[in-house]
């Protein structure tokens, strides 16, 4: 009997929250306005990669392919383009709200 659903499979979804969200987490939102490259590491630093990534589409990518979340490279690359701010402080909130699920 073939395999069809994998153990650690996610079942497709949005980040949880919305990439304007910037009230919903404030603190984030600070943290990313003062010191944009300390919340980059943060970020990779929580993927367990390079510092230097946490910034750009590829962490973004590659984090939406590990939890199967719905978007495209061509919606990650202008995410991180045109709101790179925002963009980076919802991962960090996905992050954040994964690991209190116990998700993450």
């Amino acid at each position: 009997m073939p395999v069809t659903n994998q153990p650690t499979a996610y079942q497709p979804s949005d980040f949880q929250t919305s990439m304007f969200d910037c009230c919903d987490d404030c603190g984030t939102c600070w943290y990313a306005m003062m010191c944009l490259p300390c919340i980059g590491c943060s970020i990779a630093s929580d993927m367990d990669e390079c510092c230097l990534c946490g910034l750009g589409m590829s962490i973004r990518s590659v984090y939406r392919a590990k939890y199967n979340i719905r978007g495209s490279l061509c919606q990650d690359f202008l995410a991180t383009s045109c709101f790179r701010c925002c963009a980076v402080c919802q991962l960090k909130r996905d992050i954040d709200r994964r690991k209190s699920q116990g998700i993450f």
